[in-house]
């Protein structure tokens, strides 16, 4: 099995702003597994919240270069196994742990003639609808971006110092329903108070009102709080779903985050066993890591998997979104195909 890194700097259709930052750009790694004529690709994007880079997940990866490639076809592990195997070696930076196990499971999928859904025994006769999200800006932008795009799910970005003007104002141009992303930018005092008038707006749920580690506060909110809560970036390993019980109602899993497809099954599994909302949201990527997102989607009550729209130029083909439907490729494995653009670097 041969280990093929490429880098891209991917451009946004429009400069996509929350309350901690804003990009016009984002710079992303793509990896290729590639075992005789079988491919498998897999995503991930750097991201400063997180602390991570694009050279540190690639000299990450090629550090262990040896030990990702000794699998042969003919005995090719499972994606568990294969996993298990390579967390040790990348628990520091799950970011480039991600890439690779999706990479992984493509491969194997494709390699035993599957779609990836199909591998795990999914029925994809799922209605669920991905939102499309409303970056922050001035309330003629955010109208104008809603117009350009119509769709029946909004995520909208807040965290200013006119959120519910914003929404008032968005309400007027669509019945579309709303999901409310402040990046944990409200205090609780704010959150109470907006929840009640976001409910009557149309609103579905607040994803991730207070800072990552204010629990106390959120143990409050869950008991008095009007609206669903969800976790977010409260939310980004395995062991903290059980940490989000009983503070959040749902929680939003990024596979960048926890490492993977292989262990965000996992967390589904035990959200599903505690009773609480499952959701899979992505990052700013192509139709790389868009396309792994959707074959878990039989699993979900909510899906994010607009990122690839985002963008003013895919680098890849894969699950697409109409309308908010997800329409899988014919291509098996994750259903990915890398377009013949030029990247950035490659490393192999």
């Amino acid at each position: 099995m041969q280990l093929i890194i490429r880098t891209y700097d991917l451009e946004l259709r429009h400069t996509f702003r929350i309350s901690r930052q804003s990009f016009d750009h984002k710079k992303v790694m793509v990896i290729e597994l590639k075992q005789e004529k079988i491919s498998g690709y897999g995503e991930a994007s750097e991201n400063p919240y997180y602390h991570h880079k694009l050279e540190d997940m690639i000299a990450d990866l090629l550090s262990v270069k040896s030990e990702i490639e000794r699998d042969s076809f003919k005995s090719l592990e499972t994606p568990e196994v294969f996993w298990a195997r390579m967390y040790p070696l990348l628990k520091h930076n799950l970011f480039a742990l991600c890439a690779l196990d999706i990479a992984y499971n493509d491969l194997y999928a494709r390699g035993k003639n599957k779609k990836l859904y199909e591998l795990w025994g999914y029925n994809i006769n799922n209605n669920i609808l991905s939102n499309f999200t409303i970056g922050i800006d001035s309330i003629e932008n955010m109208v104008s971006k809603m117009k350009d795009t119509p769709w029946p799910i909004y995520k909208i970005k807040l965290g200013t110092n006119e959120d519910l003007k914003i929404v008032k104002a968005l309400r007027k141009h669509t019945s579309a329903v709303f999901r409310i992303d402040a990046n944990c930018a409200w205090s609780v005092e704010e959150t109470l108070s907006n929840a009640v008038e976001l409910k009557d707006l149309g609103v579905e749920f607040l994803e991730q009102p207070l800072p990552a580690d204010a629990l106390d506060d959120m143990k409050y909110l869950f008991k008095n709080c009007t609206l669903p809560l969800i976790a977010d970036e409260s939310c980004q390993i395995e062991s903290d779903v059980d940490t989000c019980f009983g503070l959040f109602h749902g929680v939003n899993i990024k596979l960048v985050k926890c490492g993977g497809l292989t262990p965000a099954r996992r967390m589904l599994r035990r959200a599903q066993e505690l009773g609480m909302k499952k959701m899979v949201g992505c990052m700013t990527e192509s139709s790389v890591g868009i396309s792994a997102i959707a074959h878990l989607v039989p699993e979900l009550d909510y899906v994010d998997m607009d990122g690839a729209i985002l963008l003013r130029k895919d680098i890849a083909e894969g699950v697409s979104l109409e309308n908010g439907k997800i329409v899988y490729s014919d291509i098996n494995g994750t259903g990915v195909k890398l377009l013949d653009l030029k990247p950035i670097t490659i490393h192999s």
